[in-house]
């Protein structure tokens, strides 16, 4: 599948096979997600992967801020994939000041950047995945043990989807665009 399609295709999807995600499988997603660019190649980003399906229910229930919406996904899936940041490097300079007038707001530039590097890569080889960013990040480190130091910044329910979901509609160019 070349980019373009990849891209084009790539849906969020919130139904799963009970077939689980190998080791192997993440490694390689993850090979292709640490490309994505990170402020300064500061390379802030780690994953962590869940396929305990007691913390999984943990995380539905205690975590998601009683956003039915994601319990539901989350509870249905057997792989979630924690995408964390080291804090306080992405868009500081070497003193703590920050760069630029953004402020912390690159930290998660760079966990978006990262979060839809993951799953284009996971959607080119046949795994499904959904990105949540309503959850309660502290008791989320609180229940992965979340080394000190590190934020959870977006957290992917992957799998192999039971279906397609169809596209939504977008908005055309002329209505996303201006040219000066």
């Amino acid at each position: 599948m070349n980019a373009v399609e990849c891209i084009k295709t790539r849906r969020s999807v919130r139904r799963y096979t009970e077939d689980l995600i190998t080791k192997e499988e993440l490694n390689e997603i993850i090979d292709i997600a640490r490309m994505a660019p990170t402020w300064k190649n500061t390379q802030t980003i780690r994953y962590m992967v869940v396929q305990d399906k007691a913390i999984i229910d943990k995380l539905a229930a205690d975590c998601m801020l009683d956003f039915e919406h994601n319990i539901k996904t989350m509870s249905k899936c057997n792989t979630v994939v924690l995408v964390n940041q080291i804090n306080g490097r992405c868009g500081y300079e070497r003193d703590g000041s920050f760069s630029t007038s953004k402020g912390t707001g690159w930290e998660m530039f760079d966990a978006g950047i990262a979060a839809q590097t993951f799953c284009l890569a996971a959607h080119e080889k046949g795994i499904g995945s959904c990105i949540m960013g309503v959850f309660d990040d502290a008791k989320v480190a609180e229940l992965v043990n979340l080394p000190e130091g590190q934020t959870v910044t977006a957290i992917i329910t992957i799998g192999k989807p039971k279906f397609a979901p169809e596209p939504t509609p977008r908005k055309e160019v002329e209505e996303l665009v201006t040219y000066l």
